[in-house]
């Protein structure tokens, strides 16, 4: 633990209480280890059920997570400090290929499509999920890729759905099946929810079968697959691999599926859904990727009983997502211009992730990336590995960010990556991973 940062507090709401403040404040950072329970509470003068009621607390929160011989430590990425504690800087000059994200400078352009949009007012008690224009285009496109879209509704964001969902379904302390390596927010997400993780093994077709199963028969009451694109790893379920996970989730229908399609008209992977292979389930589709971050709205499509407990639970809260926010999807998706424009980039971001795969291969060096905006290396040190890179101009996330019990590796985000830049890269990660030939010693 930081030696610069003493906790306190006699009841187990004033020690967690201490812990989020030292989290908040930068003295207790990602990773950090916490005392043991006897060790604080002796230190402390409380009971050492005082301090593991804290402890759970910290858990149930997301900020603290337990791992068997490790001990306790602050989560990568604790819900109460700022987002930017999980991330490297950004030194000037830098690349930064580190955010997971789309290019700016290849999103739609949005301003005209705003001028013409033309919404009535909407006043309190009017607002109700979806509007029909929405829902007639979303259930077309999503049948259009096999996917069941009978009841659907609209969230802001994939997050917000995988929430909602799970919420609906699931109590604290339950588990959810979930890729690794996957995507880091979702493990923050589902930690800070009280739920706790079993991870299925991932491959460029998507997850394991056979882990899926082992997870489910362990306890998992819920799991999430991403469709295509999955970050970090690229990886795409393939048709037989859709076909193999079906044949598990049949013996396993109690299970709530839900399935994440945050890439949907950027990806030119097909989609192989699992759709309606368990008596609960849950497709989500984002408009994110393809047209811009800032657009928080997402389709939910699934089993009636569980789209009717999302929208219940959503008209309690945030209410409805804003009609003109949906507007502008429908303009998004009316557009033929912005249609093929979508593709295009689509395209691009291929060649830039394939640019880098190859660039690395010649050189020796295995990459993955099946689909998406992301590379994964597998590395023996990510932490070495980053740093060097850092110190030759490169910014990657390092692996922790995205593994549970996983083999080490960093993540390139090849969004931003022109295809004539791959191969100097590709030699920065090269020399990176072997320390002894490296140019940019730590």
């Amino acid at each position: 633990m930081s030696s610069r940062y003493s906790i306190s507090g006699t009841t187990s709401n004033a020690i967690a209480a201490s812990i989020e403040s030292g989290v908040r404040s930068g003295d207790l950072t990602p990773a950090t280890k916490l005392p043991a329970v006897r060790a604080l509470a002796e230190e402390l003068g409380v009971s050492p059920g005082t301090v593991a009621a804290a402890y759970r607390t910290l858990r149930q929160r997301g900020v603290i997570e337990t791992d068997g011989r490790r001990g306790t430590r602050i989560r990568t990425a604790p819900a109460v400090a700022p987002r930017s504690q999980g991330r490297l800087p950004i030194p000037v000059g830098a690349r930064d290929l580190s955010s997971g994200g789309p290019d700016p400078a290849l999103l739609p352009a949005l301003e005209t499509l705003v001028r013409r949009l033309t919404p009535e007012p909407v006043v309190y008690g009017a607002g109700s999920g979806v509007s029909p224009e929405l829902a007639d285009l979303a259930r077309q496109r999503l049948a259009a890729d096999g996917v069941p879209a009978d009841d659907l509704t609209v969230t802001s964001g994939c997050l917000h759905a995988i929430e909602r969902v799970l919420d609906a379904h699931l109590s604290p302390g339950d588990q959810v099946a979930v890729e690794d390596p996957g995507w880091g927010n979702l493990l923050d997400l589902i930690a800070a929810m009280g739920l706790s993780v079993l991870a299925v093994p991932v491959d460029d077709d998507g997850p394991d079968p056979a882990g899926v199963d082992v997870a489910i028969r362990r306890g998992a009451r819920a799991l999430v697959v991403t469709s295509r694109a999955q970050n970090p790893l690229g990886a795409s379920v393939s048709a037989e691999r859709a076909g193999a996970l079906r044949k598990v989730l049949a013996t396993h229908p109690g299970v709530l599926l839900i399935e994440d399609d945050h890439a949907a008209e950027l990806a030119n992977e097909p989609l192989h859904p699992l759709s309606g292979a368990t008596v609960h389930w849950a497709m989500v589709r984002s408009v994110s990727k393809p047209y811009g971050p800032d657009l928080r709205c997402a389709v939910v499509a699934g089993d009636g009983e569980t789209i009717g407990r999302v929208e219940g639970r959503q008209a309690l809260g945030m209410r409805w997502v804003s009609t003109i926010l949906q507007s502008l999807v429908v303009a998004l998706w009316r557009d033929p211009a912005v249609e093929k424009g979508v593709a295009e980039v689509g395209r691009r971001y291929d060649e830039r992730r394939e640019a880098l795969l190859a660039a690395l291969a010649r050189r020796g060096v295995h990459g993955q990336g099946r689909s998406g905006l992301n590379v994964w290396v597998p590395v023996s040190d990510e932490t070495g590995v980053c740093a060097r890179l850092l110190e030759a101009g490169w910014v990657v996330s390092p692996g922790a960010l995205f593994r549970i019990d996983s083999p080490p590796g960093i993540r390139i985000t090849t969004s931003t990556l022109e295809t004539d830049e791959a191969g100097v890269l590709a030699d920065a990660v090269l020399a990176a991973s072997t320390p002894a030939r490296s140019r940019y010693p730590v």
